[in-house]
C-alpha cells in the first residue's frame, strides 16, 4: 500500500470551541444568517477537534500493481444525509465537498449548491476558512493548475436542511441553488431542523474541471482521476491516524456534474476506478433519482465489462486510453 505522506501540504489542528469564537464565520445573506442562528445558538457549546490537511497530487504512476484492490461499490437513492457511524466499529466515513479551488469561498452568500449545503450544515467550515485566511494558510484546492485536494477530520453537523420542493411549507421549487436566496425568512425555518447532540462529518473538498465542451481530451480524464486519486488517497491516510485499521468508506456523488456540466457516466465511473487505486474499503455512491441510478449502472458496466482492470500487465495509462477512446462529451451547467 502506497503511503502518500511526503505529498502532504500542510495539516493543522483546530479547537473547534476556539475556531468558533475567534473566527465567527462572514454571513452576507440574510437567509444564511437565520439557519446560523438555528444552528449555533447564543451560549451552544461547540466540541472537538477539527483537523484540516491539504495534499499535492499524487501521481497515477505510483498506483499499487494490478491486479488492483476490490473497493466495494454500493447506490444509495437520494442525497447525502450524513448518518454516524457506531462508535463501536472501526469504520471511518468520508462525504465529498463538491469543490472551488478557492475553499468554501461562496459560504456567506446566497447561493446552495452542495457546497454551500455542506458549510450551512457545518457551521464551523466558514469559521476554519476564515481562520486560514487570518493565518495566511492557503485554502486552495487547485492551485498553479494542480490539484490539492483538502481533507476535514471531526467537523459537528449542527442542524439538517429540507431542500426538497414543498409548497405547504413554503419551498414550491426547493431550496436548491439560487432558490434558497429567493425563499422566505418563514420557509428557512421550516426546513432548518437543529441537532442536538450534533453529528460529526469528515469532509474531502475537491474541484472538479469547471466546465469544458465537444470530447472529454485524455487530458482532462487524466486530470479528473489524479484529483480524485488524490482526494480518497489522503482520506485513506487521514483514517489510519484515526483508527487502527480502519474500515474506510467514501460517500460521494456526480461531483462536477452540476454548475460544471460534466458527463454523469465519465465522473461516476473515473470515481469508481480512484476508490480502487486508492485502496478504499467502500464507495457509496449518491445517485439522486432514476436517471442518477441509470448513469451510474452505465458507469459500473463500463468498469467491469470495459476496461479489463483484473489484467495484471494493464497499465493506468492503457486504462486511460480506453476511457478516451469511449468519446465521453461535456454537458452543461444547471445555472447553479
Amino acid at each position: 500500500m502506497n503511503d502518500f505522506s511526503e505529498n502532504l501540504i500542510s495539516r493543522h489542528t483546530f479547537n473547534a470551541q476556539h475556531l468558533i469564537d475567534s473566527h465567527p464565520p462572514k454571513l452576507h445573506n440574510a437567509n444564511k444568517k437565520i439557519v446560523y442562528q438555528i444552528a449555533c445558538p447564543p451560549g451552544c457549546v461547540h466540541n472537538g477537534e477539527l483537523v484540516f490537511s491539504r495534499w499535492r497530487a499524487m501521481p497515477l504512476s505510483q498506483v499499487s500493481p494490478f491486479p488492483i484492490y476490490e473497493t466495494a461499490f454500493e447506490e444509495q437513492k437520494g442525497h447525502f444525509n450524513y448518518e454516524p457511524s457506531n462508535d463501536n466499529s472501526n469504520q471511518v466515513e468520508w462525504y465529498l465537498n463538491f469543490a472551488h479551488s478557492d475553499l468554501f469561498c461562496a459560504y456567506g452568500g446566497g447561493l446552495f449548491a452542495q457546497d454551500e449545503m455542506q458549510v450551512a450544515e457545518h457551521p464551523a467550515l466558514g469559521s476554519l476558512r476564515e481562520a486560514l485566511l487570518s493565518a495566511k494558510i492557503e485554502p486552495l484546492t487547485v492551485e498553479n493548475g494542480e490539484p490539492t485536494p483538502v481533507v476535514i477530520r471531526g467537523v459537528e453537523r449542527r442542524c439538517a436542511i429540507a431542500t426538497n420542493a414543498d409548497a405547504e411549507q413554503g419551498r414550491p421549487f426547493g431550496l436548491y441553488g439560487n432558490n434558497f436566496a429567493r425563499a422566505t425568512a418563514t420557509a428557512i425555518r421550516q426546513a432548518t431542523k437543529p441537532l442536538n447532540p450534533p453529528t460529526i462529518t469528515n469532509i474531502i473538498a475537491m474541484e472538479a474541471p469547471p466546465g469544458g465542451y465537444g470530447y472529454y481530451s485524455y487530458e482532462d480524464i487524466e486530470y479528473v482521476l489524479t484529483t480524485a486519486f488524490t482526494g480518497f488517497s489522503a482520506a485513506r491516510i487521514e483514517s489510519h491516524l484515526e483508527r487502527q485499521e480502519p474500515i474506510v468508506i467514501i460517500h460521494t456523488g456526480f461531483w462536477g456534474c452540476g454548475a460544471y456540466g460534466g458527463n454523469r457516466v465519465l465522473m461516476a465511473l473515473l470515481q469508481l476506478l480512484a476508490a480502487r487505486f486508492a485502496q478504499i474499503n467502500r464507495l457509496v455512491f449518491h445517485t439522486g433519482d432514476t436517471t442518477g441510478s441509470q448513469a451510474f449502472a452505465t458507469a459500473r458496466k463500463i468498469l467491469d465489462r470495459d476496461l479489463a482492470i483484473g489484467d495484471s500487465s494493464i497499465q493506468v495509462s492503457d486504462l486511460l486510453n480506453k476511457i478516451h477512446a469511449i468519446k465521453f462529451q461535456w454537458g452543461v451547467s444547471d445555472g447553479n
